[in-house]
């Protein structure tokens, strides 16, 4: 999926203009890259259009920071002037849309990622999910993901 395509998906799923479209996902890509390693954040870059992987580097840090769904949806909110609820919204809609973008396997790896620290026993249970007529594990890295996406 290109830039163009990938902002355009952000805005119709949003009801935002493409310009609010491209703010709101510039804004989740560097706080979601906030959250990651640099070596995950350079794995990202390499499977996002240019305008986008710019968005990652501009975010990478040097440590990981540690936040949650809301943190995340507030800082979104604050950097693109949207109401939370908007944000909430956008952030969820991000995310679904970077889903589709990159592979399965980069996807797996950027959310199990937003939780290292986790307790070790946790990774063991896991949740099946049925999207698109396909069923998936969901590890409970994923499930920030899966509750952000499926709400």
């Amino acid at each position: 999926m290109d830039e163009k395509e990938f902002l355009r998906t952000v805005a119709e799923r949003t009801g935002l203009s493409r310009q609010e479209a491209a703010d709101l996902t510039w804004a989740t890509l560097e706080t979601l890259t906030h959250r990651l390693s640099p070596g995950e954040a350079k794995d990202l870059i390499t499977e996002l259009p240019e305008g986008l992987a710019e968005a990652v580097r501009r975010g990478t840090k040097d440590h990981i920071e540690r936040f949650g769904l809301h943190d995340s949806v507030r800082r979104v909110a604050e950097r693109t002037m949207l109401k939370e609820e908007e944000a909430d919204r956008g952030v969820r809609t991000v995310l679904a849309v970077l889903r589709e973008a990159i592979s399965e396997k980069e996807f797996n790896d950027l959310m199990s990622q937003r939780h290292v620290g986790r307790a070790t026993a946790a990774a063991a249970r896991t949740l099946r999910v049925r999207r698109g007529g396909t069923a998936r594990w969901v590890t409970p890295a994923n499930r920030w993901y899966l509750a952000a996406a499926m709400a």
